[in-house]
C-alpha cells in the first residue's frame, strides 16, 4: 500500500531555511504526482507546491520564490526546500501523492487519496 512519511519539519527563526523530506513507499514512484500541503490552526489545508509525473512544478503564490520543490526517484523521495521562512509560513506539512492529477489541479487539497502524516514547521518572529 502507498506510505509515505514526512521528516525535516522543526523550529527556525524568520528568515531561516529548513529541507522537507518525503519517502514514498508501495507503489511505482515515477508514475504519481507529489504535492506539499499545510494546515495552520484553525485554518483550511492548503497547497504549497506540487510536481506533476512529467516533472512540472506548481506553487502557491505566497511560496513563488522562496520555496522549491524537487524528486529524486532513485530514492522515492520528495523534498520541499523552503528558504526565507516567516512567521505565516507556521503549520504542519504534509506530503501527498496520487495518479494522473491535472496540472491545474495539482495544489488542490481534492486531488490526492494518499496522505502522510505531517511535520510540523513553527518559524518565530
Amino acid at each position: 500500500q502507498v506510505q509515505l512519511v514526512e521528516s525535516g519539519g522543526g523550529s527556525v527563526q524568520s528568515g531561516g531555511s529548513l529541507r522537507l523530506s518525503c519517502a514514498a513507499s508501495g507503489y511505482t514512484y515515477s508514475s504519481y504526482c507529489m504535492g506539499w500541503f499545510r494546515q495552520a490552526p484553525g485554518k483550511e489545508r492548503e497547497g504549497v507546491a506540487a510536481i506533476d509525473s512529467d516533472g512540472s512544478t506548481s506553487y502557491a503564490d505566497s511560496v513563488k520564490g522562496r520555496f522549491t520543490i524537487s524528486q529524486d526517484n532513485a530514492k522515492n523521495t520528495l523534498y520541499l526546500q523552503m528558504n526565507s521562512l516567516k512567521p505565516e509560513d507556521t503549520a504542519m506539512y504534509y506530503c501527498a501523492a496520487d495518479r494522473g492529477v491535472p496540472y491545474w489541479w495539482l495544489l488542490l487539497r481534492g486531488s490526492y487519496n494518499y496522505w502522510g502524516q505531517g511535520t510540523q514547521v513553527t518559524v518565530s518572529s
